[in-house]
């Protein structure tokens, strides 16, 4: 089963190792966007099983990215992955539509633990973005 993942992060070295750290545990099927609007038109063009979003990006922040995929009614789990660790910011996020939150720095294990719980999510329950 494939698992396609869109990483939008404008930082080189967060994407490249979220990228690493899928393929080490066989998620291979990843895109890349360094800013949100580019995200948004990579979702607009192809379907995707997990988005996830840094919250500081040129063009479109990974909030307005959020809001934008929920304005169009997509279930698609997103994960917001930023140095935002405040309460305030997480529950924005969540209010906004984020599923999850990974908080800058993180280890390969944190990123998988909050993964896994999308990945063998059920294709016909969660549509995609």
């Amino acid at each position: 089963m494939s698992f396609r993942v869109l990483i939008a992060d404008d930082d080189d070295v967060t994407r490249t190792l979220i990228v690493l750290a899928l393929a080490a545990v066989g998620i291979k099927q990843t895109v890349a966007a360094t800013d949100g609007l580019e995200a948004l038109k990579l979702i607009q063009r192809q379907p995707f099983d997990l988005l996830m979003l840094d919250w500081h990006m040129p063009g479109k922040s990974g909030l307005e990215v959020v809001k934008a995929v929920r304005f169009r009614r997509s279930q698609v789990p997103i994960v917001m992955v930023t140095a935002e660790a405040g309460r305030e910011q997480v529950v924005e996020a969540l209010r906004a539509g984020a599923s999850d939150y990974i908080v800058k720095p993180f280890d390969a294990k944190t990123l998988w633990s909050k993964i896994e719980k999308y990945r063998h999510a059920d294709a016909a329950s969660a549509p995609k973005a």
